[in-house]
């Protein structure tokens, strides 16, 4: 559908002061400064297509805001270029401005002491959107996050979740084709994350708005993103789909039989469970537990079959009910840093 998020050969560097010790320490400095470089992005290289929903995970420090601020034209990077629908943010950045919606969880964009509608009719009159397109588009946006219940109410006296719900219906006042969106789920009870993922789903599926999302919840990748891209000392270290990174990883699938009556395992050597057994294949599972009628069992889904294993364990007893455990997202991502 055509390119709308391009970083090419992305850098950004960092020059801090050394701050001198010993006595007259201040005094020195002023004559002698030295710095200290740090790179915090390295030759970042990715596409983002139109309509594509991408996570973009890492652990604290890893780049991930600073990636998004020179993608938005906050940070100008050292070298390398960003694009957003083929337009460079630094050289025009009122012309791609317009097309960009952008949310920091940590930070509002809102009038702290003023009503919220109050802080909607001052970012409308920024961008230039008349009155009569403000009014459809609140309309929309109220129904979809419900926001007429604190319409009147000034920010500072919002929940944490009506603030970030009021936040995204800000960003998205101007009808941008790109949302970049840092932390929006940070500190939200379950409810209100459930509210917030509901409202990017239908943004994304039935608006097309093409979202690049950094988050250190899982739940909200694995619920939201097509795509994920892993940075980690300021270098991706994976990009491409959920599911392909599951692969690489290679973490096991937990598959739990519950027998119906008695049932008999292979014969384990003296250290008892976890027992490694090698089927006819050239897979393996492993016997991790064993309690009452039930029995663990952990398998590299890439290495041997399920129906290989159920055929194995049909043999012990009588199957009363499996049940198949993907390996959770939260330990494949701490895998990959």
């Amino acid at each position: 559908m055509g390119a709308m998020i391009e970083a090419c050969g992305l850098h950004k560097q960092f020059r801090t002061p050394v701050v001198k010790e010993g006595r007259f320490a201040g005094f020195r400095t002023l004559f002698t400064k030295e710095y200290r470089l740090k790179e915090a992005v390295k030759d970042i290289n990715f596409t983002i297509e139109k309509g594509d929903f991408v996570g973009y995970i890492g652990p604290n420090g890893a780049g991930k805001s600073t990636t998004i601020k020179m993608l938005t034209g906050i940070l100008h990077p050292s070298s390398g270029e960003v694009k957003i629908n083929g337009v460079d943010p630094h050289k025009h950045r009122r012309q791609v401005a317009k097309k960009l919606g952008v949310v920091f969880g940590q930070r509002s964009q809102l009038w702290w002491d003023l009503p919220v509608k109050d802080s909607y009719d001052i970012l409308a009159h920024m961008y230039k959107v008349s009155a009569s397109e403000k009014e459809k588009r609140l309309d929309e946006l109220g129904e979809l996050l419900d926001l007429r219940e604190f319409w009147e109410t000034p920010v500072r006296k919002l929940s944490l979740g009506q603030r970030m719900r009021a936040d995204i219906a800000a960003s998205m006042l101007h009808d941008p084709d790109v949302l970049f969106l840092d932390e929006p789920t940070i500190g939200l009870d379950v409810t209100a994350k459930r509210s917030i993922r509901g409202f990017l789903k239908t943004l994304n599926s039935e608006f097309g708005k093409t979202i690049l999302l950094t988050t250190h919840d899982m739940d909200d990748i694995e619920q939201l993103c097509e795509r994920v891209m892993v940075i980690n000392h300021g270098e991706l270290s994976y990009e491409g789909t959920i599911e392909h990174l599951r692969e690489k990883i290679g973490l096991p699938t937990v598959i739990r039989i519950v027998f119906r009556g008695s049932y008999r395992l292979p014969a384990s050597d003296s250290s008892g469970l976890p027992i490694q057994l090698n089927l006819d294949t050239e897979g393996s599972y492993r016997i991790v537990e064993a309690s009452g009628s039930e029995v663990l069992i952990e398998a590299n889904r890439q290495q041997v079959k399920a129906m290989d294993i159920l055929r194995t364990v049909g043999g012990w007893g009588e199957v009363a009910d499996i049940h198949m455990e993907e390996p959770d997202f939260e330990e494949i991502i701490h895998r990959v840093y």
